[in-house]
């Protein structure tokens, strides 16, 4: 009998079969699935009224099928392995389930379509509600499940990234205490006045200038914010050094710290860190990280409340906030979707002379900025507080925000800002303003005078005038002023003011001249 001997042959046929096991493994490694960007999840809503992209990732020239209802839409990923669809939603409503079927399949459930804004700004959007006014009452009250809230987590990038960490989940006593307190409050006067499911993008981050949350593009086709880009070089060519002098002082304070508690004293300050990579004052930094993952979700329009941190370069902010505006319109290729913003609110301590403000020269850059379409501002002169700058009443400023919104994004016929300056006439030592949405009338809240108007002559010296109100018109005079050139409003950091129309809407401080102020240079 012939035995069958380990041949040459059998090392062969034992070759062949590793290899084809190998090639089959290799082949289940590079077969990547179907995936999708943190945006698009269960919960998440679809804006209703236009076309919806869904899009994420695939094997290069894989077929991509996405069904909503009886609706189905195909598309076969490129090169990168990148695909898109556009859906057309059905009417707001829900919840439905959305299936997206490639090399596997994935079924979104509990998804809503309604109105998506985008929430953002620096502290004051990032505030939450849980150090809100009422904030226990306010989160037991929250059981809004058609509500739905996205946060995005605060990263810095060095060019715009694909994805964001994040997942869309119902409004809820459990989920609102940490969300931004103006996005919630914005989102629950909508849904209460329009009657259909809401979704909040929150995308926010304390303490950063509007330069971190425009595009790199944007900010080097205009020669203006060129300084902004220069001066950031600059702390990075430092970086090394002051991260050096940085370390010794941490040493430093480490040994003083340890001294003084030995002697039972308070420690010392503690050195900050300098600014350096990875920080989000970064021009484009939260644009990349924060914004460009984002795109291009479909939204109805976006909300801002931001401000403080440039409030020393208000001239610059005229143009820096309108490139920021248009730079996201151009982004999401949504034309000129609503833009809805917060004028600073007042702060600091009052003082009893009128001044110069780099903080009332950036409410007038904000008041500047309604020149462009489809934006609106909710005033907050009257909600500050003068020893924190984060006000705790966000419900107010979210209030104002939907009354915009109600105007300009669902074109409803209503009162939605306070009195707006419009122009002014010298008779005699007098001048007399007019106004912008005086609604059902001017008046002084609190049945008082009116406060808050300072007045000037050829000598351009502000003192505090008399003003009256004489039908849908403020006069204003002095005795000090025979020959008034000049007229300012609220112009303060806190200013003590209460100009409104009947329907208990604050108005914008304001100024009738155009003096260079101090933050023109």
């Amino acid at each position: 009998m012939t035995y069958w001997q380990p041949t040459t042959s059998r090392k062969q046929v034992l070759s062949s079969v590793i290899g084809v096991i190998l090639l089959l493994g290799l082949s289940f490694l590079t077969n990547a699935d179907v995936e999708l960007p943190a945006i698009i999840g269960d919960n998440m809503v679809l804006q209703t009224g236009m076309l919806t992209p869904i899009w994420g990732t695939a094997d290069p020239g894989e077929k991509v099928t996405v069904t909503l209802g009886d609706q189905q839409t195909a598309a076969a990923a490129d090169s990168e392995g990148k695909w898109m669809v556009k859906l057309n939603p059905p009417d707001a409503g829900g919840p439905f389930e959305v299936t997206i079927a490639g090399s596997n399949t994935i079924t979104l459930k509990n998804v809503l379509v309604g109105e998506v804004w985008i929430c953002s700004g620096q502290s004051n959007m990032q505030w939450p509600v849980n150090a809100s006014t009422n904030a226990e009452k306010e989160k037991a009250e929250s059981g809004y499940n058609k509500i739905r809230l996205f946060s995005v987590k605060r990263v810095v990038a060095d060019e715009p990234l694909q994805d964001t960490e994040g997942r869309w989940v119902e409004c809820g006593p459990e989920t609102v205490g940490g969300f931004s307190a103006v996005g919630y409050f914005f989102g629950r006067a909508l849904h209460r006045e329009l009657g259909v499911p809401i979704g909040l993008i929150h995308t926010s981050w304390g303490g950063t200038p509007a330069e971190s949350w425009t595009s790199k593009h944007k900010l080097e086709s205009d020669p203006v914010f060129k300084p902004i880009l220069d001066r950031w070089e600059e702390l990075m060519a430092k970086y090394p050094q002051a991260q050096k002098n940085y370390e010794e002082k941490l040493i430093q304070w480490e040994q003083e710290s340890q001294k003084a508690k030995d002697e039972g004293k308070p420690a010392p300050r503690k050195p900050w860190p300098p600014v350096g990579p990875g920080h989000p004052h970064k021009p484009s930094g939260l644009y990349n990280a924060m914004i460009a993952p984002l795109i291009p979700y479909a939204i109805k329009g976006a909300i801002w409340y931001q401000g403080e941190s440039n409030a020393g370069k208000a001239y610059q902010y005229r143009k820096l906030f309108p490139a920021m505006i248009y730079d996201w319109r151009r982004s999401w290729g949504q034309e000129d979707f609503p833009f809805l913003f917060v004028q600073l609110a007042n702060f600091t301590k009052i003082l009893p002379e009128p001044v110069e403000s780099n903080w009332a020269e950036l409410r007038e850059a904000q008041l500047m900025t309604l020149a462009l379409p489809k934006t609106g501002m909710a005033v907050a002169i009257d909600i500050g507080e003068a020893n924190d700058i984060h006000p705790k009443n966000k419900q107010d400023v979210g209030k104002r925000l939907a009354l915009a919104a109600l105007a300009v994004a669902y074109d409803e016929d209503l009162v939605y800002s306070g009195p707006i300056y419009k122009s002014a006439k010298v008779k005699g030592n007098k001048a007399v303003l007019n106004f912008h949405h005086v609604g059902g009338g001017l008046v002084a809240e609190g049945g008082e005078s009116l406060k808050g108007f300072a007045i000037a002559g050829q000598d351009l010296k502000f003192v505090w005038g008399e003003a009256e109100i004489k039908g849908n018109r403020v006069v204003v005079w002095s005795d000090e002023v025979q020959h008034p050139v000049a007229v300012r409003y609220g112009w303060a950091n806190n200013p003590v003011c209460n100009l409104y129309n009947a329907e208990g809407l604050p108005a914008s401080p304001f100024r009738t001249d155009q003096l260079p102020g101090v933050t023109a240079k």
